[in-house]
Parts: C-alpha cells; structure tokens; sequence
C-alpha cells in the first residue's frame, strides 16, 4: 500500500486503506484548503460541531477552544478526511457565530448579560476580528498555530487568578466597568481571534473573570455575547477572502444549533466551581497539544 506524499493536495489521506499515517497539525498548517466531501466526512463534522457548540454553552467559550482541535484531529484519525488549519479558521469563525449568538440568548434571557459592557466590549471586538480575519489571508498556517496556542496558555494562566464573589452590584443592569478596558482588552482579543478563527470566548471568559472583576455567572453570557459579535465581522471577513467552505461550515453549524441550547441550559445547575474546574481543563489539554504540533 502506498500513501501520497506531503507534497500532495491529498497528502494526509492514506488511499489505500482510508486511514492517515503520521498525522500532526505541522502537516496540515501550509495545507491547498481542499478536502474530500464524503457523507462519512458530513456527519463526522456535524457530530464535532454538536460537541464544540455543547461545550460553548456549558462554559462560557465560543467553541473554538475545543472546535479547532477537534477538526484539526479527529477527521483524520477516524480516516474520513482531514481539513488545513486555514480552513479549519473558516468553519470555526461560522460555528462559532452560531454556537455564541444561540448561547447569548439563552443566558440573557436568563439575566445572566452585562448588555452594556457586551456592547461597548463586542463593537471592539466586532472590529478586530474583521482586521484579522482579513489578515489571516496573508498569514501562514504555522504562525496560525503559534498564535492560537499563545491564547490559549494566556487563557489557562488566567483562570488561576480568584473569581470576584457576586456583590448588590453583580447585576447585568447595575455593574460598573472601565470603559477603555471594555474596549481595549476585547479589541485585542478580537484581532487574534480573527486570525485564528475563534470567537475568542475562552479567553475573555478569564479576562472578564480575573481582570475585570465580572462574576462567574455574569461573565458566561457576556463573553458570548461579545464573541458572537466578533464572529460575526469576523465570518464577514473570511467570507469575503475566500476563507470559508460552505459544504464543511453548514455542516458543523447543524451541529452546534442544538449543541449551544442544551449547553447553556445544563450550565444554570452546574456549580461554579466546577465550571472554572471544565473550562480550565479544557484549555490545559487543548494548549498542551497545540504547543506540541508547534514545537515539533
């Protein structure tokens, strides 16, 4: 049996037997963007995009966290296809739209919206993730890599620093908030997301939580609110580059409508505690693989 070369726009596909051989994401990361539609390949992005959106819900995160290793790994360790890092940035910008837009409503139903500070916070965000989302065009797949995984080690170091205890003014209509840190933390944070296709959730999630003093709670809805904006501008911008496959995308996000629902409601009965707890040992494992494939 004989598999193509790296060099081949298929390279990560073993064609005799369907299954991959040697597969990290140093492989895909300077990858032709295009892969094989297969109904096996459909379903098994679906079934990812159920998952990344079940975790944006539960915790607070956009779903990129878990969705871009998730389509980075698992297609072709089941040996049903494999997607490039820039394509994975393309889908996961659209998954992530959804999975924080359904989530932003079910908490800010429930009162759990700072519907201020996810104003000011999300129009800044909004605005960096359309500059690197159209900057991502230009940028090669390794250095996709090495920036998500800064964001993500920057995420997990911050989730050491002690929530804020909900006080008379832990109300998403009465909280006070620094203005130019509502706007320049998101804006920030929304030029990284933009290149690497996240929403960036999982990291403001910590950042409202350890530097803004937003309790546990109340930072879940706000920072999908603002990652729903940021997604939003950022989809526009991988759209309009050619950085989104449609096929691979409506896939994942049929996937994540019912996974953000059922997220975001379990994450109203689950303890604090161990929110902190699963959101924190999402990033760690997800930080420790990514830095691997940089490093190698």
């Amino acid at each position: 049996m004989r598999c193509s070369t790296a060099h081949d726009p298929d390279a990560l596909l073993c064609r005799g037997s369907g299954r991959q051989l040697g597969y990290h994401a140093a492989h895909v990361a300077a990858g032709s963007g295009r892969f094989r539609v297969t109904a096996a390949f459909v379903l098994t992005l679906a079934v990812l995009g159920f998952a990344g959106a079940f975790a944006s819900g539960l915790v607070g995160v956009g779903g990129a966290i878990v969705m871009i290793p998730l389509l980075l790994y698992v297609p072709p360790l089941l040996g049903v296809g494999s997607l490039d890092i820039k394509t994975v940035a393309g889908v996961t910008m659209a998954q992530v739209l959804t999975a924080s837009v359904m989530g932003a409503w079910t908490h800010g139903s429930g009162a759990m919206l700072h519907r201020r500070l996810a104003l000011w916070g999300g129009v800044a965000m909004a605005l960096g993730s359309l500059a690197g989302a159209v900057g991502s065009r230009f940028v090669g797949g390794r250095v996709l890599l090495v920036v998500f995984a800064l964001m993500a080690t920057a995420a997990l170091l911050l989730m050491f620093i002690a929530p804020v205890e909900p006080g008379p003014e832990a109300g998403g209509k009465t909280m006070p908030f620094n203005r130019a840190g509502a706007v320049g933390i998101p804006g920030a944070v929304g030029v990284m997301s933009g290149l690497v296709g996240a929403g960036g959730a999982f990291l403001l999630m910590p950042v409202l939580i350890g530097v803004m003093r937003v309790p546990v709670r109340l930072s879940i809805g706000t920072s999908l609110a603002m990652a729903g904006a940021g997604a939003l501008l950022g989809f526009v911008g991988k759209l309009v580059t050619g950085q989104v496959p449609f096929i691979a995308a409506a896939a994942v996000v049929a996937g994540s409508v019912p996974g953000a629902r059922i997220g975001a409601r379990l994450s109203r009965r689950a303890p604090v505690s161990v929110l902190r707890w699963v959101l924190g040992a999402v990033i760690a494992l997800v930080a420790l693989r990514v830095w691997i494939d940089v490093l190698q």
